[in-house]
């Protein structure tokens, strides 16, 4: 018996239901001799050991299938985004003119392979070689870029939805869309220029198509080189937008517009929020900082919140409703009974009801500002139904919400309070958040 042989019999002798098959079969130069149909059986087996994997249960072995459907949807499924700041990584991105005017410098400095004697040949290489080397520094930067702004599928909720409210709906994947197709029309281009040049039966028809193909490609990149431009734009907004920490306690101040959040923002933290008499002064989240007891906390103020439906929501009362719904914040809403805010306080009252009960998990200070313009009736506007004031309602009309701060940013009435409170708030978000990170 040969050596592969007997390492075949011993290995199959320790399989325990090929043991009675052994006793019965002989062996012989490698092959089984005995029962056709145990010989059969055996030879299934090591078939079936190519093809399937086995598990050893209670000393057999079942075959384990592997479901290849599910592992590429494991495989697949983005992974678990828990931290913001993409928009701070996003790739440098230079001016379209600027890089097709570097792109033709560099590559009509390269010049011919050495040792080409024939003019003809020299000039027709020199050409394809130029063209070569204008296409790929044209497509080098397209391609960083392409690469590296991050597909929305893998940023931060807050951050798809900051993209989506800032640029509008589908605008980044466009504009990236026509980047990559700008890519493509110039390595199209490039190469056939390049292809003809290098077919050059002359010194002059070698030049010549090395001109025109210069031209095309230049034509091409003016032409749909705006794409380019249009990505520089997103850099620059998206890198302006606030960096929020999310293992940092953070204050949020919600509100109807012009009810007084930025002047609170300005008095409670380092934003500098533009304050003015009108509605949706804040125009994007605008993000500050509070230090107290030389805790170091955020303080963002949004844009203000109007009674309707979301599906009638602007984008800026959406950034506001993301804010709120990606970030672990704690909320201090801002109420104004006095008249002056442009919302009714029968508006502000149903808009109030709706955010505390669709955002009851999180921790809250109700605030009343204004108030030292604040009358003894309620303020009630020629558009309210009279008959639907309940007494909840009129009672919020008068004071606000049960246990609500009175302040007055022009008088300083209140702030002291309202700054122990907010220092409390912070300390028990921040318990909030630990809390959270440990489970």
């Amino acid at each position: 018996m040969s050596r592969t042989s007997c390492n075949l019999s011993q290995q199959l002798w320790q399989l325990p239901f090929t043991k009675p098959l052994l006793r019965t079969a002989s062996l012989r130069s490698g092959l089984f001799r005995g029962l056709r149909t145990e010989s059969c059986s055996v030879m299934c087996f090591f078939r079936g050991v190519q093809t399937a994997s086995y598990a050893v249960v209670d000393a057999s072995y079942i075959p384990v299938t592997r479901n290849t459907a599910e592992t590429a949807k494991k495989e697949d499924a983005p992974a678990s985004i828990e931290t913001v700041g993409a928009f701070q990584k996003l790739p440098m991105v230079m001016p379209s003119i600027d890089i097709i005017s570097s792109a033709m410098r560099k590559a009509k400095r390269v010049g011919p392979t050495k040792g080409i004697a024939n003019i003809a040949k020299r000039e027709k290489n020199k050409g394809a070689k130029q063209l070569d080397a204008l296409m790929k520094e044209l497509v080098v930067p397209l391609k960083e870029y392409i690469d590296n702004f991050p597909n929305k599928r893998y940023l931060h909720p807050y951050e798809r939805d900051l993209i989506e409210l800032t640029l509008g709906d589908g605008n980044y994947e466009k504009v990236l869309g026509r980047v990559n197709s700008l890519k493509k029309k110039v390595v199209s281009v490039a190469k056939e220029r390049a292809s003809l040049c290098a077919k050059s039966l002359s010194k002059r028809e070698a030049v010549e198509r090395l001109n025109e193909g210069f031209k095309n490609v230049e034509e091409i990149f003016k032409l749909e080189g705006n794409a380019v431009d249009d990505l520089l734009n997103i850099a620059k907004t998206l890198r302006a937008m606030p960096v929020v920490d999310l293992g940092r306690p953070t204050l949020c101040l919600v509100g109807a517009p012009n009810v007084g959040k930025s002047s609170l923002c300005r008095i409670l933290s380092t934003g500098k929020p533009e304050v003015c008499n009108y509605p949706f002064t804040t125009r994007g989240i605008l993000m500050g900082h509070i230090v107290i007891n030389s805790e170091r906390f955020q303080v963002t103020d949004t844009p203000g919140l109007l009674r309707r439906h979301d599906e009638d929501r602007n984008n800026l009362e959406k950034l506001t409703l993301a804010v709120l719904t990606h970030l672990p914040t704690a909320i201090l809403y801002v109420h104004d009974l006095s008249g002056e805010c442009g919302t009714s306080p029968s508006d502000q009252f149903v808009i109030y009801k709706e955010i505390r009960e669709r955002f009851s998990g999180h921790l809250w200070i109700d605030v009343v500002s204004k108030c030292d313009l604040l009358r003894k009736s309620p303020i009630l506007f020629s558009t309210d139904d009279v008959d639907l004031v309940y007494p909840d309602m009129r009672n919020y009309m008068t004071a606000g919400p049960d246990g609500a701060i009175s302040v007055s940013v022009k008088n300083e009435i209140g702030l002291d309070q309202l700054k122990d409170h907010v220092h409390d708030l912070l300390v028990s978000q921040l318990e909030k958040i630990k809390n959270q990170e440990n489970n």
